[in-house]
């Protein structure tokens, strides 16, 4: 019998899959981030708690968590921005000493870790692009891109350097089954850069950082719940095994072709439709088992909430169980 860490991986490699459910199921659960083992810089970074607005993160970053909303967002005024100039961004930005960074309560929650059975997955948070937004507010990062580039791609190298450091320690302490990595690099029509602009100022920094990661031995998992099909055969390139987050405003089937089972698509759930605070049950039902009847039979996919998790809790038992009730019927009738 395989265990669900084993059906995962296999579901992933599209290497005779036996199994399809929620995908989340076969990971170490950390609640409210469910399949996400935080990290200790993770959890020093700071932010604000639901409802709370204007907090400051270690970035230097104001921040503001709305009541009813899924998440932190920045919120950038001329006022409060970090970077004033980015001419002269060296002045301004100022990355975390993770020194002292909490250890110790990491290890004593990958202390219950089944690992036999389960994955480790951890963080890491505000990638390369977000993090230009987050320094100069999202105007001003735009406007960077197409004027001073050498100087946007110089910040961002500094950045990666960090981030590397702080990754390696990542995999020195938890040693992960896989890396989840947060950068959302468009939205639901298209990238907020264009693919020549991306690949100059955005790619190499990824090339760097997952280039480490691989050597290292563990798996990427790269989060954009955006349109991004334009640079998949990119992120094949950069070594990404997995683009979790894809939206169904993308071109899934193109893209599963054209990476040529090289890169596992997870998402394909539309939450537009069905994540509200009364659920329709039967809506809920109907767009998973639409997901799974579209995209499955070009394998080197995985259905799943393309943010991770639903908003809602009754829409999450309802996705979960569809999942599981309709994954089970699929994957009897289709896999061997």
């Amino acid at each position: 019998m395989s265990t669900p860490k084993e059906n995962f991986l296999r579901l992933m490699r599209n290497d005779d899959p036996k199994w399809l459910g929620d995908p989340w199921s076969c990971f170490t659960e950390n609640l409210p981030f469910r399949p996400i083992t935080f990290d200790a810089v993770s959890m020093m970074m700071g932010g604000p708690q639901p409802g709370q607005r204007g907090v400051k993160n270690l970035l230097g970053v104001t921040m503001d968590w709305p009541e009813g909303q899924a998440g932190a967002v920045p919120n950038i005024t001329e006022e409060n921005r970090v970077v004033k100039d980015i001419t002269h961004w060296r002045d301004y930005v100022n990355l975390p000493d993770i020194s002292n960074a909490p250890w110790h309560i990491v290890e004593e929650n990958l202390a219950k870790a089944d690992r036999e059975n389960l994955l480790v997955m951890a963080p890491s948070f505000t990638g390369m692009f977000e993090f230009s937004h987050y320094m100069l507010g999202f105007e001003e990062a735009l406007i960077a891109y197409l004027e001073e580039p050498d100087h946007m791609y110089d910040m961002l190298s500094y950045y990666t350097d960090w981030k590397i450091k702080v990754i390696g320690e990542v995999i020195d302490r938890m040693k992960p089954d896989i890396i989840h990595s947060h950068d959302d690099w468009g939205n639901k029509r298209s990238l907020f850069l264009s693919p020549k602009t991306w690949r100059e100022l955005i790619k190499p920094h990824y090339e760097r950082f997952y280039g480490y990661i691989k050597s290292r031995g563990v798996l990427v998992q790269h989060h954009a719940d955006c349109v991004c099909d334009v640079i998949a055969e990119d992120m094949v390139e950069l070594g990404i095994d997995m683009w979790q987050g894809v939206i169904p405003q993308n071109d899934i089937k193109g893209v599963i072709e054209r990476t040529e089972g090289k890169l596992c698509i997870m998402g394909g759930i539309d939450m537009a439709k069905i994540d509200f605070p009364e659920p329709d049950e039967e809506a809920i039902r109907q767009e998973v088992r639409r997901a799974i009847d579209t995209y499955m039979p070009l394998g080197s996919f995985i259905p799943c909430v393309p943010n991770i998790i639903p908003m809602y809790p009754k829409v999450a038992e309802i996705l979960n169980d569809e999942l599981n009730k309709y994954g089970a019927e699929y994957a009897a009738k289709h896999f061997n």
